[in-house]
């Protein structure tokens, strides 16, 4: 699928500013009327990632990704490496923000610290969208950002722009044209194959190192039919519902912590420094 190289957004965090309009913040004091409302009429680019995001990412798509990424063997380097590596990805066209990505996730971090959070939970914050790496392997947008959704079985009519499915070939499978699928009720998230993106690579990267509700947040803040919309419930167990509650406590950071204050970067990088070594050793897979 390297061959859809046409980028339909003009850059990949235009998906957050969608996520923004269908899910304005309450008392955030940006009123709701100052963001596009997609809902009602999305951009012509959003909606094509979007199209190309709901044909392609197939269950055997997935399949393909996780055997090609999840040996982790793309490359060793550090947590403040890999946040200096995304910061290639600068967003120009953000109307929100001009922030390099090192100063966007630092955003989300200091809010959380700012609420008196656990170290783990302000850790999380810092490195929530490295995964996004991905596009500097030159993978495209829609198999990097979005949001996530189960393979293998019946997708809900709860996903952003649901119609697009019809292009997706399991959409014709018998097997994947239930609720369940190839899944049984009740299996657990973890036995679920969610569509391929920067959530997964990431909690794969970080799941020797992290707590398990730091892992849930990086693995389904994506997952907004999940968290957002209840969807897919049939398939959690008791456990997912109970982790999701740290899922929904993430949320606003990740999605209303972008303001026009620049964060100094310089001041703050010796905490952050400190907090990602009580977590990670110096060197890990990617």
């Amino acid at each position: 699928m390297k061959n859809q190289q046409i980028e339909p957004m003009q850059h990949v965090d235009d998906w957050e500013e969608s996520l923004q309009a269908r899910y304005p913040a309450e008392g955030s004091g940006k009123p709701k009327e100052a963001f596009r409302d997609y809902r009602a009429e999305a951009r012509p680019s959003v909606k094509e990632f979007y199209r190309l995001n709901h044909r392609y990412q197939t269950f055997d798509f997935v399949q393909q990704k996780k055997r090609e990424y999840l040996p982790l063997r793309k490359r060793r380097m550090g947590i403040w490496e890999a946040m200096e590596f995304l910061n290639t990805l600068v967003d120009d066209s953000d109307p929100d923000t001009d922030l390099g990505q090192i100063e966007h996730l630092m955003q989300t971090a200091e809010a959380i610290r700012a609420d008196g959070h656990p170290r783990w939970f302000i850790l999380t914050g810092l490195i929530h969208d490295l995964g996004k790496i991905l596009c500097l392997s030159d993978e495209p947008q829609w198999c990097v950002v979005g949001d996530t959704f189960p393979v293998g079985c019946a997708f809900s009519e709860h996903i952003v722009f649901p119609e697009f499915f019809a292009e997706n070939p399991d959409s014709e499978n018998p097997t994947y044209k239930t609720a369940c699928g190839i899944y049984s009720a009740g299996c657990g998230l973890d036995q679920v194959h969610l569509s391929w993106g920067h959530d997964e690579y990431l909690f794969q990267v970080a799941r020797p190192y992290l707590p398990e509700p730091a892992l849930y947040m990086i693995r389904y803040h994506s997952f907004y039919p999940g968290h957002k919309e209840r969807a897919y419930e049939h398939l959690m167990n008791e456990h997912d519902r109970e982790m999701f509650a740290w899922v929904r406590a993430f949320n606003p950071y990740d999605l209303y912590s972008k303001a026009a204050a620049r964060p100094d970067v310089a001041a703050l990088k010796p905490f952050y420094e400190e907090l990602i070594a009580e977590f990670f050793p110096a060197v890990i897979d990617w």
